[in-house]
């Protein structure tokens, strides 16, 4: 008869640390959809330029992905949470007190993207398949659900601080939260179970398998192979695209645009935050139960639609049917996503292949951003720009539905090299 643990498993503590810390990370990088105005009218800067900035900082968070899940894979994730979070509360810091463009690219864009691109979809997805077996897709909706607590908290708090204090002081207050998570982190993180002398929950005793696992070499160069790779890669392009990068910077502005006031339509991106908690969570638990390919084209295809009604948006009632509708799935994709890698290129290799799979997704993210704010400088509207976001919405929904229920095993693609 196997044996399971009986103690109390700390990797519930593991994931309560690394939910806080996703809560931060979102609530910084959910801050350029509230500053974008009161910078653009305290320096003068056009809706491109600081656009440009934030698609700085969200290739950076991309590209930080691939890196950062490489060494967690390796080295585990604990003094990189730390050491991202000191980056993000030194580069609030030091954008407090910019008065150049430069500045704004350098400190409030690269080194922000940098820092709390240690502490995104890849740090939960690699804690999660570190840590669980089972309950793995309830884990990574709960990550995804703090990273939506993070925009619920921090976009309303930000709008009232930035109208009371300033930008300047808000961003000095964000700089002392990122650092006042650093010391939990060192003090109750861990690595592994093995660390704590346990094993990944849903693993039993007479499991031979060790404990504590490290990625497989080259695993890159063989995933590079297959075409699932390419496919969850494009699909989360068009992920990050629809998201953060567009909705999730541009739509205070758009609201704005609309005669709709800035405190509403930061409530109504509140109101998103909290819907895609649902959503997410939701997400979660489907993806334990049904199959992740139909799961990602329901979601995408429910995206896709949302946005098409974006542009006929013009009132606060209509943003707020906007703001239910998209928020259910606005990252309800990342576990059925974060299963599709762990299920075809295996549990250990999630950290580094994910890390580009969320790589991807930055970019679209990037492009986004600025795109979205040139096409407003340029044509005087984001209709444009939502209605593309929506047809590249409904294409990534078809193509999710083309991956292979299972992959190829990594061996087979080696043997082929």
């Amino acid at each position: 008869m196997e044996k399971r643990q009986t103690t109390w498993f700390y990797g519930w503590v593991v994931v309560a640390i690394t939910a806080l810390t996703l809560v931060v990370s979102a609530g910084v990088r959910s801050a350029p959809g509230v500053f974008l105005l009161p910078l653009r009218a305290d320096l003068g800067w056009s809706r491109g330029a600081i656009s440009f900035a934030v698609s700085l900082g969200l290739v950076l968070f991309g590209l930080a992905g691939p890196v950062c899940g490489w060494l967690m894979d390796r080295f585990g994730p604990r003094w990189l949470m730390a050491i991202g979070m000191a980056i993000v509360a030194a580069s609030m810091t030091a954008s407090a007190l910019m008065t150049e463009l430069w500045q704004l690219n350098l400190f409030w864009g690269a080194l922000s993207g940098v820092g709390t691109g240690v502490a995104s979809a890849v740090l939960g997805a690699a804690v999660a398949n570190r840590w669980f077996v089972e309950r793995r897709g309830l884990v990574v909706g709960v990550f995804g659900a703090a990273t939506s607590a993070g925009q619920l908290i921090f976009v309303p708090l930000l709008l009232q601080l930035v109208d009371r204090y300033g930008w300047r002081a808000t961003t000095f207050m964000l700089a002392g939260v990122a650092a006042a998570i650093v010391l939990p982190i060192l003090l109750l993180m861990r690595n592994d179970p093995a660390d704590v002398g346990q094993r990944p929950l849903g693993v039993s005793a007479n499991d031979t398998t060790p404990a504590r696992q490290k990625a497989e070499r080259g695993v890159m160069r063989r995933a590079l192979r297959s075409p699932e790779f390419w496919l969850l890669s494009t699909t989360f392009f068009v992920c990050g695209a629809t998201s953060n990068g567009l909705i999730g910077t541009h739509l205070i502005p758009y609201a704005v645009d609309c005669g709709i006031p800035s405190r509403f339509a930061a409530g109504a991106l509140a109101l998103m935050g909290l819907m895609n908690f649902v959503g997410t969570l939701g997400s979660g638990y489907l993806t334990d139960r049904y199959d992740p390919r139909k799961l990602l084209c329901m979601y995408y295809g429910f995206r896709g639609l949302s946005l098409f009604i974006l542009p006929f948006v013009q009132n606060q009632t209509g943003l707020t049917i906007f703001a239910v509708l998209f928020g259910l799935d606005y990252i309800a994709t990342v576990p059925p996503t974060t299963m599709l890698v762990a299920n075809t290129f295996g549990r250990r290799n999630v950290g580094t292949v994910f890390g580009w799979v969320f790589c991807a997704h930055q970019i679209g993210a990037s492009l986004a951003a600025w795109l979205g704010g040139l096409a407003r400088d340029s044509f005087g509207s984001y209709s444009l720009a939502f209605i593309v976001a929506g047809l590249i919405a409904l294409a990534a929904g078809g193509l999710a539905l083309r991956m292979g229920r299972a992959a190829p095993p990594l061996a087979s693609l080696a043997a082929t090299a």
